[in-house]
C-alpha cells in the first residue's frame, strides 16, 4: 500500500484551524467527508468514532505526531488525511509534547487488515525525522501531496 492512496489530497489541511484534540478530530474528519460528500450528520457520527477511541487511548506516539483512527460503516475501503498545527496541539501524547502533525486514517469496519496496513504505512512514514521535518516546512498541500509521493519511492510500496 502507497501512502499516496490511502491519503485524499483534497482533504489536506496545511494549517489547523482548531486548537485542541477534539476541533482537530472533527475538522479533519470534516474536510475528508467534504471529499467523499457525506452528510453532517455521518460527519458527526464518524468524528464520535475517532475521538471515542481517543478516550480509550491516545494515538499520539510522540515526536509531535498523532495517528487517530476509527472504523466507520459510512466509510468505504481505507482513506486517510494530513494536518498540520504550527502551534501544536495537545493530544495526550506518550512524550507530553503537543502534536503538530497528525494523519486520520477511515476504514470499513470489513477493512480490518488494511486498516492495520495504512497504521503500519503511515508509522512507517512519521517515524522518519526527514519526512516530518519536511512535512512541517511545505508551504502547502500541494507540496504535501509530493513529498508524499516521494517518500513512497523512497520507502517502497
Amino acid at each position: 500500500m502507497k501512502l499516496a492512496d490511502l491519503i485524499v489530497p483534497e482533504a489536506i489541511i496545511p494549517e489547523l484551524c482548531a486548537d485542541d484534540r477534539d476541533g482537530v478530530v472533527r475538522e479533519m474528519v470534516m474536510a475528508l467527508a467534504t471529499c467523499l460528500k457525506l452528510g453532517d450528520d455521518v460527519a458527526a457520527s464518524v468524528a464520535e468514532s475517532v475521538l471515542e477511541r481517543e478516550r480509550g487511548w491516545s494515538t499520539a506516539f510522540g515526536k509531535g505526531v498523532a495517528i487517530p483512527h476509527a472504523k466507520h460503516s459510512a466509510i468505504q475501503g481505507v482513506v486517510g488525511t494530513i494536518a498540520r498545527s504550527s502551534r501544536g496541539v495537545e493530544f495526550r501524547s506518550l512524550d507530553r509534547e503537543p502534536v503538530n502533525l497528525i494523519v486520520l486514517i477511515l476504514s470499513s469496519p470489513d477493512c480490518a487488515d488494511e486498516h492495520l496496513a495504512a497504521l503500519e504505512r503511515v508509522f512507517r512514514f512519521v517515524r522518519e525525522g526527514n519526512f516530518r521535518r519536511f512535512v512541517m516546512q511545505a508551504k502547502d498541500s500541494a507540496e504535501i501531496v509530493s513529498l508524499i509521493a516521494e517518500a513512497d519511492e523512497l520507502l517502497g510500496g
